[in-house]
């Protein structure tokens, strides 16, 4: 009993393999910087598109990723970099080393939106409905098995509709008094719900996020409460009340590796699937162990017992 409780413990101590969906095409540069995520966090990730499909059979957790790129014209290239001149270069406060840190900081968000310009193979807001369908029956599949999910950008959108919620198919009528950027830059403001879980694992109330993103949730499906808002109502995140981990960003946090409060989501989605390859090792272990002993097994060790009762010498 003690050396299958410790082989189970060792099982536990390796890394939950977590399953990153994305596009055929496209999605290359999301992939490797979520992986980087996961693996950062603990986990071993696993990339999941319509052509190299799979179940959630061997998955402790799921990933559904973001989708295609926006239009280099909607980037703000140049308001972007007036903010950087603004906050570092004309900055007198600020001695030399501190202006060149910050300079590395901020050309990062430019090098990395030309390279997911360059790798990206869809056109902006394309569909693709063999991904929709297989991300469809994965989530259907992690949520059965209670797996912790984790949807970004897209695949909060498609976990809302999973639970037969709506979207807004275009938010661009809902920034009447305010621009909506789109950049990878953390340029929005958002508040989190107090108590939420997003709350509680972000670690605050506040928080700057980047925009990739043309839809957004409307109504929020069943069991799904919203837990993360603009200052216009826009929606950002949104999580089930009913279960322990299922959870959905507007924002693109695989993006934003730099800042601690982005990381904690991967570090939450890898604890939890931890506590669930635990939970089901430990409830297959038990329920194993309380099984009668099969007759087959009954017969072999009656004739074990008997060929040692023979061949032992007689005293």
């Amino acid at each position: 009993m003690a050396n299958l409780r410790q082989k189970a413990n060792k099982i536990n101590r390796n890394r939950p393999t977590i399953g990153v969906t994305g596009p055929d095409k496209g999605g290359e540069v999301a992939w490797v910087f979520t992986a980087f995520g996961v693996l950062l966090a603990g986990g071993k990730p696993v990339h999941i598109t319509p052509s190299n499909p799979r179940t959630a059979d061997g998955l402790q957790g799921l990933i559904v990723g973001g989708g295609a790129d926006v239009d280099p014209d909607t980037y703000q290239q140049d308001a972007v970099f007036q903010e950087y001149l603004k906050r570092t270069l004309q900055n007198s406060k600020k001695n030399l080393f501190q202006r060149i840190w910050r300079f590395t900081r901020w050309v990062y968000y430019p090098a990395l939106f030309f390279v997911r310009k360059l790798f990206s193979g869809k056109p902006q807001w394309s569909l693709d409905q063999a991904r929709d369908h297989l991300e469809f029956q994965l989530i259907d599949q992690a949520v059965k098995k209670n797996l912790p999910v984790l949807g970004i950008c897209r695949g909060s959108q498609l976990l809302n509709v999973y639970f037969r919620g709506t979207l807004h198919q275009d938010i661009s009528g809902l920034y009447k008094e305010e621009p909506n950027p789109s950049s990878i830059f953390p340029v929005k403001k958002i508040t989190l719900q107090p108590g939420s879980k997003l709350a509680q694992i972000i670690g605050a109330e506040k928080l700057k996020v980047n925009a990739l993103h043309h839809q957004a949730v409307d109504i929020a499906g069943r069991g799904l409460a919203i837990v993360a808002r603009e200052a216009n109502s826009v929606v950002q995140a949104i999580e089930h009340v009913g279960h322990e981990f299922i959870l959905g960003v507007q924002w693109h946090p695989e993006y934003l590796p730099r800042r601690q409060e982005q990381r904690h989501l991967f570090q939450a989605l890898v604890q939890k699937a931890r506590e669930v390859t635990r939970q089901i090792e430990e409830q297959d272990l038990e329920t194993a162990l309380a099984q009668p002993r099969s007759p087959e097994l009954q017969t072999l060790d009656h004739q074990v017992a008997e060929t040692v009762q023979t061949s032992s010498p007689s005293l």
